[in-house]
This record gives C-alpha cells, sequence and structure tokens, in this order.
C-alpha cells in the first residue's frame, strides 16, 4: 500500500455555504462513490477522500453537473497514522462546518495471518480502526457543539459472523461495529446520530481489489446486494439514529443464526470461496 500523503492542496476548495457539508472516504469507488453521490443529490456539499485523486476529480465533476454540487477533493493515504489531522486541518481552514461523515475507507487481505508482513498488517489496521475513530474524535465535537451531526461508520456483515482463519478484516469490523453502538449511547440526546452500516456481499471492486473475483462470483446470487441499495439503507438508518443496520434479507437471516446458534455450528457455514480466499497463498 502507499504510505506518503499527498502534500498538494485540494484540488478544489469549498466556500462557506449554507449547504449542508459531507466527508466520505473511501469515495473514489464502491460505496464510498454511491455515498457521495447520493448526498449530493439530497443537497449536500462534499469533501470526498481517497488515494486515487484522478477518480475523486471525476467524482467532482459529475456531482457538479448532475447536482449542483461542490466537492473538496483530498488525495491521500489513511494508512498515514498523520492523515485524519492533516485532512481535519484542511477542512477547518476551509472554514466548512461539517454535518455528515461517512468512514466508509477499507480493504481486505488475503492470505493468513503469517503469509502477510506486518508491515502490511500495520497499514491495514491503521486504515481500518485508527483512522476512522482517529477522524470522528476530529469531526464530533464541532457537530456536538451545534447539537446536529451524522455519523455512519460502514462496518460489515463480517463483525457479526464467524472470522475465516486468519484474517483480521472481521476483528478489525468487529471493533467499528462495537466501537460505533457505545458511541451512539454517548450520544443520545445531543442531536449527533450514530450508525453502523454491516453489508454483505455487495457489487463493487472490493473483491476485483483483493484479487478473488473468480471465488466470489460463484457464490450465488440472492447473497449479493447492489451498492446504491445498501447506501439508501444505511442513509434511513442514520438518520432514524439507529444503532446497527444490516441490509437485505439474507444478511438478516444470517446475523440472526449466528446470534441464536453457537459459534461452534456457524463457523461451519463459512463459504468454500471465502476460506479459499484467505488460503490463496498456501
Amino acid at each position: 500500500m502507499q504510505s506518503e500523503v499527498s502534500q498538494r492542496e485540494p484540488t478544489t476548495s469549498l466556500p462557506s455555504t449554507p449547504r449542508p457539508v459531507a466527508v466520505v472516504t473511501g469515495a473514489s469507488s464502491g460505496l464510498g462513490r454511491d455515498f457521495a453521490i447520493a448526498l449530493a443529490e439530497r443537497g449536500y456539499d462534499l469533501v470526498v477522500i481517497a488515494r486515487r485523486e484522478d477518480r475523486l476529480i471525476a467524482l467532482k465533476k459529475e456531482v457538479a453537473s448532475r447536482f449542483a454540487a461542490r466537492a473538496m477533493v483530498i488525495a491521500m493515504d489513511l494508512a498515514v497514522p498523520t492523515a485524519p489531522r492533516e485532512i481535519h486541518s484542511i477542512v477547518e481552514g476551509s472554514g466548512l462546518e461539517v454535518s455528515f461523515l461517512v468512514n466508509n475507507a477499507g480493504y481486505g487481505l488475503r492470505g493468513r495471518f503469517l503469509d502477510v508482513p506486518w508491515s502490511t498488517h500495520a497499514d491495514f489496521l491503521q486504515v481500518m480502526v485508527n483512522s476512522w475513530l482517529h477522524l470522528t474524535h476530529l469531526f464530533l465535537p464541532a457537530m456536538r457543539t451545534r447539537g446536529h451531526g451524522r455519523l455512519l461508520h460502514v462496518s460489515s456483515l463480517a463483525s457479526l459472523t464467524p472470522e475465516p482463519p486468519g484474517s483480521l478484516y472481521s476483528p478489525a469490523k468487529y471493533m467499528m461495529t462495537s466501537a460505533s453502538r457505545a458511541l451512539r449511547l454517548n450520544l443520545l440526546k445531543t442531536g449527533v446520530h450514530c450508525t453502523a452500516l454491516c453489508p454483505g456481499f455487495t457489487h463493487t471492486e472490493f473483491h476485483d481489489a483483493l484479487g478473488c473475483r473468480d471465488q466470489m462470483n460463484k457464490l450465488p446470487a440472492y447473497m449479493w446486494m447492489e451498492s446504491r441499495t445498501v447506501v439508501e439503507a444505511g442513509l434511513r438508518g442514520v438518520e432514524e439514529n439507529r444503532a446497527l443496520v444490516i441490509p437485505g434479507a439474507f444478511n438478516k437471516f444470517a446475523a440472526s443464526m449466528c446470534k441464536l446458534l453457537p459459534y461452534a455450528v456457524t463457523s461451519k457455514f463459512i463459504p468454500d470461496a471465502v476460506l479459499r480466499e484467505h488460503d490463496a497463498t498456501r
């Protein structure tokens, strides 16, 4: 993973504006991109963050032409520990009042625990555990002071189901789901809503980037959802201040079974395609 923060100024600065502002991480593709589009459609200006600046610029042009929404582009790698503070400094220095934060950035690793160098695990944990908590810690105080804000943390059904062998993805997402629920309780009656969104298999570039598209294509169609459907469920859920949103009938059923049945039973139902994904380097 790229490990340096771009030193360039954000591609577009947003002047102070009465339109609400939403920050979306991992906005270059998949759920993040669809969150940005859905929020622009709802009247938000945007701060979009990812490593791939060219895709963010294309997104900026799209939301401008379709919804007259303005966007600040910040090309930055959240694996760098200083990135959250740099992002907050750029946004705060632009005089923007952020009312919506979508912590969506994330990815997976192939192979078992000892097959992956520690430096790769460290970057992964920085993105998947530290960065979103740090961003929340930085942007939340102003929301709480104003008495209004939305925090939407894109976790995963994997946070509620048995872990594939050696994978840190499920434990990292469990941390996100659990921390989000705890934070929501802390924010009750403040006007700030906090929700963990836990989608299952979703049609995005996630598994292409992971290099296991062929295995994933062997899963039955009923296990998959469209990205925009997941996004709409998440946005409804955070407006209702729901602690947890599990979109889709199959995902709700799977989560219920994992809650009701013993771990020794549910761990036997991890799809073969997922097991092979984590055995990829053996």
